[in-house]
């Protein structure tokens, strides 16, 4: 619908606008991309536990810093006991957040999570010096419009699950596949002509993005860039040629990149250059090519239902 003076000061009680649902959809990358950034610092084994710092120092405000005292109480006496099991399944909750949210793959679930896990982090920090207590509750409210919203409904898994219960399921994961394939391949490209001065196996890649912004698509020496790349290229072919294969085997590819990167991250010669972030970016990877693949046919369904196959 386009816009008008008229629709600017008219009631906003549209039905379901295209407009609407593609800026939820933005929305809910725009999150994605929040939760994907944050994952770099979240470093395994001890998560900061030495240092005091990391998700062992946020995770002590609660204490230092209370918000809510019954909260303070759990965190003292059973999260920080822990710590080691907390810290990796933050990471697990965030990377899931990640990769569900920027794919659009169980968004309504993926949102249900993300109220849960804000509200978490506004109770351990919103009263720490220097915070902003209202970066949390926002957080709390976009994720119960991603929820009750059609954030699904436009470049997401979600959409091609509901095309293909109506037999279109090959057309729109070639679209989405592509457009996968577009972003990682470029992403790809980026970071081969960072690192192609560099060493090959660097343990620390050439960071995609950075603190300035708070964008990041990870870091990646020459051989993940490459690596990254193959898949980028498997997906796109997966695309154009309706192949279940050719996505099934950028899954794979991309699944032992992400297994790869989280095998070593505790150590300092990490292969593919990468950090947690790198390693959920790949997984986007897998559940996109991996969810899509079933629904790919060779003639495409709706060239068989046109008489074109």
């Amino acid at each position: 619908m386009p816009l008008t003076s008229n629709r600017l000061v008219s009631p906003a009680v549209d039905s379901s606008p295209r407009g609407g649902v593609t800026a939820l959809a933005g929305l809910r990358i725009l999150v994605g991309l929040m939760w994907l950034y944050n994952l770099a610092w979240k470093r395994p084994p001890d998560f900061g536990k030495d240092s005091g710092s990391g998700v062992y120092g946020f995770t002590m405000d609660a204490v230092d810093h209370p918000v809510f005292p019954p909260y303070s109480w759990l965190v003292e006496h059973l999260v920080l006991p822990h710590f080691t099991i907390f810290g990796w399944l933050v990471l697990v909750v965030e990377t899931l957040l990640a990769v569900l949210l920027l794919t659009g793959t169980l968004v309504r679930l993926a949102a249900l999570v993300g109220v849960g896990q804000s509200l978490a982090i506004g109770l351990s920090v919103a009263e720490t010096p220097g915070e902003w207590p209202w970066s949390y509750w926002l957080m709390v409210g976009i994720h119960v419009v991603l929820f009750y919203g059609a954030a699904g409904r436009v470049a997401a898994v979600d959409s091609v699950r509901a095309e293909a219960s109506a037999g279109r399921g090959s057309t729109a994961s070639s679209r989405l596949l592509r457009g996968w394939g577009v972003i990682l391949g470029l992403t790809a490209v980026v970071a081969v002509a960072l690192g192609i001065n560099d060493d090959p196996l660097a343990s620390t890649g050439s960071p995609l993005g950075g603190p300035d912004l708070s964008v990041s698509l990870g870091s990646y020496n020459l051989v993940g860039a490459l690596v990254l790349l193959v898949v980028a290229a498997l997906m796109l072919a997966a695309a154009l040629l309706h192949r279940r294969v050719l996505a099934l085997g950028a899954a794979t590819v991309a699944g032992m990149a992400a297994l790869s990167l989280y095998a070593q991250l505790s150590r300092t010669d990490v292969w593919l250059g990468g950090t947690n972030t790198s390693a959920a970016v790949f997984l986007c990877a897998v559940v996109v090519s991996g969810s899509l693949a079933g629904a790919l046919t060779f003639p495409p369904a709706s060239s068989k239902v046109d008489g074109r196959a």
